[in-house]
């Protein structure tokens, strides 16, 4: 028996089940007296310092516009307790609908954006577009966040990955190797 795992054909246009990069999050926005709320799974880290991170938002999208002419939205991390939300969330249209309201979350005023933070998020991250340069190609935006809000408590919230077809995994069990890590090495 081999000691490596049997693998199979896989269709390319699925492989975003097993790279999607991190925890589904909603980005909150607002363009004049209009706010909106997104579910979001494609983001990722680019840069510590600056705080610089990207989000792959499809033009078809309301929040795209909203986002692009702002300037700016909030990332903000949702935990378990909020599944049902997020998916509704992404199965509906700020075009038609008042998705704080509908969904019963709570808006409150970020410190340097204009776009809402959502009270009942784990963490909000308030950001400004850094870099727009992918957007018309790519419908990737580049953000610096420029303000951190995060819960005193747990440490490590229980946060949704998406892995298509409506199936989420959670994050699960810590495993901490912090007596290997070498920053210097990064």
């Amino acid at each position: 028996m081999s000691p490596y795992p049997r693998k199979k054909d896989f269709p390319v246009s699925e492989v975003r089940r097993y790279l999607e990069p991190g925890p589904i999050v909603l980005l909150s926005s607002r363009l004049g007296d209009q706010t909106n709320v997104m579910t979001l799974g494609w983001h990722t880290v680019l840069e510590f310092s600056p705080s610089l991170v990207g989000c792959m938002i499809s033009a078809g999208n309301h929040s795209h516009r909203m986002i692009r002419d702002s300037g700016e939205c909030v990332i903000n991390l949702p935990t378990t307790a909020l599944t049902d939300v997020v998916v509704k969330i992404g199965n509906s249209s700020g075009a038609q609908i008042d998705k704080f309201a509908q969904f019963g979350l709570t808006p409150a005023p970020a410190e340097k954006v204009g776009a809402p933070l959502i009270q009942e998020c784990h963490a909000c991250f308030e950001c400004r577009i850094h870099d727009d340069v992918l957007v018309e190609k790519y419908n990737f935006f580049i953000f610096e966040v420029v303000r951190a809000h995060v819960a005193e408590t747990p440490a490590h919230p229980e946060t949704l990955h998406y892995t298509g077809d409506g199936v989420f995994m959670v994050a699960g069990k810590i495993i901490s190797r912090r007596g290997l890590f070498k920053p210097e090495m990064l």
